[in-house]
């Protein structure tokens, strides 16, 4: 492969936390574009054709839930990889499993854990051209036991099995 590994688009409105993702993505080879919000990620995602969304959670005019919502009910934005960067509270993580999100990093996050898991979820579209149809998207009825197949490098927060964990009381 030659290039950046990859193209991600960053959604938070804190421009600090924007900067911060896309420095760590950026040293790692990666081409960064952000947006301050679920509105304006929804304008540019067709134009720049990321290979993995961010998105936080708690923004103005769309939030993340949303957005994650409205890119799944769009077929040309359905099989898009999507990071929740938040709190990863159980309602975010329940939330966020309903809409189909692929992976949930909780804040504050190691800039390993973010490069870790954008590159799995580079890694399952490179595989099979699309994700889904593995369980990885909860959605599809199976995404409880997708975290089995990525997050077992330890480098990632990772994906839904992880996630879902750390948002169980006690965990």
């Amino acid at each position: 492969m030659s290039g950046a590994p990859g193209r991600v688009l960053v959604v938070d409105d804190n421009k600090v936390i924007r900067q911060l993702i896309r420095v760590n993505l950026e040293l790692e080879g990666f081409e960064v574009v952000t947006a301050a919000d679920g509105a304006e990620c929804l304008d540019v995602v067709h134009q720049v054709q990321p290979d993995v969304v961010t998105l936080d959670v708690v923004m103005p005019r769309l939030d993340g839930l949303r957005t994650a919502a409205r890119l799944r009910a769009d077929a040309r934005t359905r099989h898009l990889p999507i990071v929740i960067v938040s709190a990863c509270s159980q309602y975010e993580v329940e939330s966020g499993l309903e809409v189909g999100v692929d992976a949930f990093l909780a804040k504050p996050f190691e800039p390993s854990e973010l490069v870790g898991t954008v590159r799995q979820l580079m890694e399952r579209v490179g595989r099979r051209g699309a994700v889904g149809g593995d369980g990885c998207r909860g959605d599809e009825g199976e995404g409880k036991g997708a975290g089995g197949d990525a997050g077992g490098d330890g480098d990632g927060m990772g994906l839904l099995g992880e996630a879902e964990r750390a948002a169980q009381p006690g965990a």
